[in-house]
């Protein structure tokens, strides 16, 4: 198993982290909930979900208690409501000019197949399942440091997926379950609104096989000669 305890005191402590990483996982049928974790009481939305798992706590979530429609249909909880689909639920909270920009936008958020039958949280350092995704929320400069250390190992560029919206459920989560790959998003007024992100903060979201090796180059990266302490 992997030392998921160790590598969250490091992402804490070398990023400077306000709460924990947080381990989520999308889990296809009952009989594969992880024992011993408890269904969440409330009825939330899931980028309040993370945030709750940021501070401490471990529970999973079926459809039901997701309060958001346009998160739990990329989440592949429930299929993708009318108003969604059509472009009329972002043309009437004004993000977009037209119908047409508010289609274009909705057709290109990353979405998972809907056969999820519940969705899994935990503190990383806490987690006692095998996450799918590990999501951060850190200030721009810590950012810098998990997207330096993300290249380490090989170098190139990383071009960050998102689009203001669906932020927590699609760009940190959907998209890098589907995409193996790390994802930066600036969040979104949904997220910012009910889930607790600080304005000062962004979010990023990592596979969770990369995780091991994501940890070992952030220490190299962090203690770098050439890194601003």
């Amino acid at each position: 198993m992997t030392d998921y305890a160790k590598i969250s005191a490091t992402l804490k402590e070398a990023l400077h982290l306000t709460g924990s990483p947080v381990a989520v996982k999308i889990v296809l049928s009952e009989d594969k909930l992880p024992a011993g974790v408890p269904e969440i009481e409330e009825t939330v939305r899931h980028c309040r979900m993370v945030s709750l798992a940021r501070e401490g706590k471990v529970f999973y979530a079926p459809d039901s208690k997701h309060q958001c429609g346009g998160g739990a249909w990329v989440l592949g909880l429930r299929e993708i409501g009318e108003s969604m689909e059509s472009g009329e639920h972002y043309l009437k909270l004004g993000k977009y000019s037209s119908l047409g920009a508010s289609k274009r936008t909705v057709y290109n958020v990353p979405a998972l197949p809907q056969d999820t039958y519940a969705t899994v949280y935990a503190p990383l350092e806490k987690a006692t399942f095998v996450p799918d995704v590990v999501i951060i929320f850190a200030k721009p400069f810590s950012m810098l440091k998990l997207a330096q250390s993300t290249l380490f190992r090989l170098g190139g560029r990383i071009y960050p997926e998102f689009s203001g919206i669906q932020s927590i459920c699609s760009d940190a989560t959907a998209y890098v379950l589907l995409n193996g790959e790390p994802n930066f998003s600036l969040g979104c007024d949904g997220s910012r609104k009910f889930s607790g992100i600080a304005d000062e903060e962004m979010v990023a979201g990592f596979p969770a096989e990369r995780l091991e090796e994501l940890a070992d180059a952030l220490l190299q990266v962090t203690a770098a000669p050439g890194s601003k302490k």
